[in-house]
Formats: structure tokens, C-alpha cells, sequence
């Protein structure tokens, strides 16, 4: 992490963890992965390859917003006490705005918005020329663990 921002994460992330609990899960069978916690984003991976392609041959519309959705998913839930709380999916959206044929998509989430009950994350995936190939904004539930004390 940069020294120059804040973190704003309410627990250290670990990535090795992270990763461990994608075991038999969509993410590892399309290859998603994250790389990166930065002081405010969360960066990931996933492969433009048979896993994650249409039938022409593109990364498939479907398979950016499960890594949209993934990465500002795991920055929701590290943004809250999770003894406390748990982030769910609400909405997402996706403008694919190029196709990607080989080599890997690079998605970053960062926060939009964070309130009392929901977050808003702007996610925005580029391929290895550092093209943007598609932009996704994702709203996620802050939903409270019954019994937790708040």
C-alpha cells in the first residue's frame, strides 16, 4: 500500500487468503484472481481464454461482471466490521466497451459512495494495452449479522 493515501479499509487485507477462498468456486474456474490491495482499490485478474469466452471468441459480457462484481465485492466487505456486518450484490451494470480475444483482463474497483446500508463501487476493466474494455458501477448491501452487536 502507498504511504501517501490512507488506508480505508477496516481490517489489513491479505491477498494469499483472499485467493484461498475462491477454492471451487466461479472465480476459480474462470481463473479470476485478486493481485492488489491498494490504500483505496482492489485490483484483479482473469484470463481472456476459452474459460471466459463467447462464442466469438471475446470475453464473454457475463464473465467482466463476475470480475466487476467480484472485486468491488471483496472491497465492500473489507470496508466494514465483519463480525458486524456482510455486503451482498444489489445492482450491477456494464458498458463493454471493447472486445478482448487473449491475454488478461485487469479489473480495479474503487468506492463511490459508502453509507450506513449500502456502498457504490465504480469498477473499470482494461486489457494488457491498457485499453479500457469495460466499465461497471456496482451497489452492495450493508447487511447487519443477526445477533451481532452493533
Amino acid at each position: 500500500m502507498s504511504s501517501s493515501t490512507k488506508p480505508i479499509w477496516f481490517s489489513t487485507p491479505d491477498l494469499q487468503t483472499m485467493n484461498a477462498g475462491s477454492k471451487n468456486t466461479a472465480l476459480q474456474a474462470m481463473g479470476i484472481e485478486i493481485t492488489e490491495i491498494g490504500p483505496d482499490y482492489v485490483r484483479g485478474t482473469m484470463p481472456a481464454d476459452h474459460r471466459t469466452f463467447q462464442p466469438f471468441g471475446l470475453v464473454h459480457g457475463g464473465a467482466n461482471v463476475v470480475l466487476a462484481e467480484t472485486l468491488g465485492s471483496v472491497g465492500a466487505n473489507l470496508l466494514v466490521d465483519n463480525s458486524k456486518f456482510y455486503c451482498v450484490g444489489q445492482e450491477v451494470n456494464a458498458n463493454h466497451l471493447r472486445g478482448v480475444r487473449s491475454g488478461l483482463v485487469t479489473g480495479t474497483a474503487r468506492l463511490v459512495h459508502a453509507g450506513r446500508t449500502s456502498q457504490v463501487w465504480s469498477i473499470e476493466l482494461h486489457d494488457d494495452q491498457g485499453k479500457l474494455t469495460c466499465i461497471s458501477r456496482l451497489t452492495m448491501a450493508v447487511v447487519p449479522i443477526p445477533g451481532a452487536k452493533s
